[in-house]
C-alpha cells in the first residue's frame, strides 16, 4: 500500500522553515511595529506546547492550506509539534506532485520518518498504523483534493487512535474543501507578511502566518495573527502578532512593548 518509506536520522537545521524562530532577534524592551505580542495559547490544547506526544490534547487536527503553492501552513504546525521525538509525514502521490516532497534538512525535528503513499487510502492506512507508536511525536498526512476514502469514517478512525494512543494526528488538505469529517479542530491557514528582521530592516525575520480556527470541539472559532519562537525544542512559542498596517520597505517603526 505504501510506495516509499524513508528514514531521516538527526534533526538538519535548528530554525524552522523560512525562518520561523529567528535564533538572531533581539529580545530587548523595542520591537518593529507589528512585532511579537503577548503570548498565545492554543485553542482547545491547554497550554503552549499540549499537542506534544502523550498529552491529553492529542486528536486529529485538519489543515487547509490557503493555496496549494503556499507551504507556509508547515511552519505553524512544526511549532505545536515535539521536536525531540520523531516525526512521521505521510504524503500521498498527488501532494507530492502539487506541491512538493519534504525537505528533510530544513525540519527542526530529532528524526523524521517520511512515507509516500500511492493514494489516500494508502496514506491514510499509514498514519493509522502511525498513531499507534506512542513513542512518535505527532502523525501528518498530506492528502491532495477530496478523494473518496478520505470520509467521515476514516478521519473518525485517526482521531480515535490519535486519542487513544496520545499521539497528536494532523491532516493537511491541499485544494479540498471542508467536508464533513471526524476532526477536533479545523484550521485555515495561509502565509502573512514576515516580521522586520532585527538587524536588516531589508531582510525577512520571524514567519507570520495567519490562522482561523473555524470548527473545534471545546474551543470557540476565532482568527489570529501569530508567530513563533521555539522554546528549547519543545512545542508551544506562539505570539500574537499586531497587524502589519502598509509601509515603504526598509522603514522602521517602533513601538514599546513593556
Amino acid at each position: 500500500m505504501v510506495s516509499g518509506l524513508s528514514l531521516v536520522p538527526g534533526g538538519g537545521m535548528a530554525r524552522g522553515p523560512e525562518g520561523v524562530g529567528d535564533p538572531g532577534r533581539a529580545g530587548g524592551e523595542q520591537a518593529v511595529a507589528g512585532a511579537i505580542g503577548e503570548r498565545w495559547r492554543l485553542p482547545g490544547g491547554g497550554a503552549p506546547g499540549a499537542y506534544e506526544s502523550g498529552a491529553s490534547a492529542a486528536t486529529l487536527a485538519e489543515l487547509f492550506a490557503a493555496s496549494p503553492r503556499d507551504g507556509g501552513w508547515a511552519g505553524f504546525l512544526l511549532g505545536q509539534v515535539n521536536a525531540k521525538r520523531p516525526l512521521l509525514w505521510v504524503q500521498e502521490r498527488m501532494a507530492i506532485l502539487e506541491s512538493g516532497r519534504v525537505h528533510p534538512p530544513g525540519l527542526a525535528v530529532a528524526d523524521l520518518i517520511h512515507v509516500e503513499a500511492r493514494d489516500a487510502r494508502a496514506a491514510l492506512w499509514a498514519m493509522e498504523e502511525g498513531l499507534r507508536c506512542a513513542a512518535i511525536g505527532a502523525v501528518i498526512g498530506e492528502i491532495w483534493g477530496d478523494p473518496a476514502a478520505l470520509d467521515f469514517t476514516a478521519t473518525r478512525r485517526l482521531a480515535v487512535a490519535a486519542e487513544r494512543h496520545g499521539v497528536a494526528a494532523w491532516l493537511v488538505r491541499l485544494g479540498g474543501s471542508a467536508n464533513l469529517n471526524g476532526a477536533r479542530r479545523r484550521w485555515r491557514v495561509a502565509s502573512a507578511p514576515s516580521l522586520a528582521h532585527p538587524l536588516n530592516p531589508r531582510a525577512p525575520g520571524a514567519a507570520v502566518w495567519e490562522a482561523e480556527l473555524f470548527r473545534a470541539r471545546g474551543a470557540a472559532p476565532g482568527k489570529w495573527v501569530v508567530t513563533h519562537e521555539p522554546e528549547n525544542g519543545t512545542a508551544g512559542g506562539f505570539h500574537l502578532v499586531a497587524a502589519p498596517g502598509d509601509r515603504a520597505l526598509g522603514e522602521t517603526e517602533f513601538r514599546q512593548t513593556g
